[in-house]
C-alpha cells in the first residue's frame, strides 16, 4: 500500500473528523444523519492515520509531494 495523503490533506481530514464529532456530541446531528456522518468522521481518521486513500487510488490522485532521489 502506497501512501497517497500529504500532510495538509491529513489534518484537515482529522479537523473536520473532530467538528463532526462535537455537532454528534452535541447532540446538533441527530438520527441517520447522525450515523452517516458519524462513519463519515470514522473513515477519515482511519485514513488520516495510515496516510492512504483507497478513492485517490481509483481516481489515481496523490496528494503526498514526491521527492526526487538523486
Amino acid at each position: 500500500m502506497k501512501l497517497n495523503m500529504g500532510s495538509p490533506d491529513r489534518i484537515i481530514r482529522i479537523l473536520i473528523a473532530i467538528i463532526i464529532a462535537v455537532l454528534l456530541f452535541t447532540n446538533v446531528l441527530q438520527g441517520a444523519l447522525a450515523v452517516i456522518f458519524g462513519i463519515i468522521a470514522i473513515i477519515f481518521i482511519v485514513t488520516s492515520v495510515i496516510g492512504f486513500c483507497p478513492l485517490y487510488v481509483l481516481f489515481g490522485m496523490s496528494t503526498k509531494k514526491h521527492t526526487k532521489s538523486p
